[in-house]
């Protein structure tokens, strides 16, 4: 499933993205963004305070679902109120940086499903107990801890056996594929993992 949200997106990547997961759920305004780029979301869930009656018009009324509260962001909302294999994000980053963060925060209180938000050249997920990815040897691969987390590797150039990472301590960015196969083991899933956006496919293999 493709969740659209109504920060930056690049048309290709929501094609890409539509071909992989072909069912379209927009996040509150990212319904706006969806239908200027040609499409109809198959629903739109958040508050709607930011659905402009322009989009209200052009979609059917029982694809509209209100949820009221506050004390979650849309794309919350959307991703804690569908069922899927996994789930392809776009549009939660790049205009603002609060609502860039607040994407963050999501993907670590909505573990499943499991979700790949897609960035402008990244592409974030939250690591699994247990990762295996499959990479050309160079390829740049970072790791951010959201909360304090330990564990083992296999396959990067700079192993992180022993390292006590958390946030404001201990990161792991601008780590390197040192074998094609590449093995993380966490005692914790608070990690998220950066790729470069090309790496979209070993991604959605490892995860989905």
């Amino acid at each position: 499933m493709t969740i659209l949200g109504g920060g930056d997106v690049n048309p290709d990547d929501l094609a890409d993205s539509l071909r992989k997961a072909p069912a379209l759920v927009a996040a509150d305004g990212g319904a706006d963004r969806a239908l200027d780029l040609g499409f109809t979301p198959d629903l739109v869930v958040g508050d709607l305070d930011s659905l402009s009656a322009t989009a209200r018009a052009s979609i059917p009324a029982d694809r509209l679902i209100r949820v009221a509260e506050q004390e979650s962001t849309d794309f919350e909302k959307a991703l804690s109120r569908i069922e899927a294999p996994g789930v392809l994000a776009l549009g939660m980053t790049g205009r603002r940086t609060d609502h860039e963060l607040a994407a963050w925060h999501v993907l670590m209180r909505c573990r499943w499903p499991r979700c790949i938000v897609v960035a402008e050249e990244d592409i974030v997920f939250l690591c699994p107990p247990v990762l295996r990815l499959f990479l050309p040897v160079g390829t740049r691969l970072s790791l951010f801890p959201m909360a304090k987390v330990s564990g083992i590797s296999r396959g990067l150039h700079w192993p992180i056996d022993g390292i006590a990472f958390a946030p404001g301590r201990t990161i792991g960015t601008s780590n390197r594929v040192a074998t094609e196969e590449v093995r993380i083991e966490l005692d914790h899933p608070a990690m998220l993992v950066i790729l470069p956006k090309e790496h979209l496919p070993a991604a959605v293999s490892a995860l989905f």
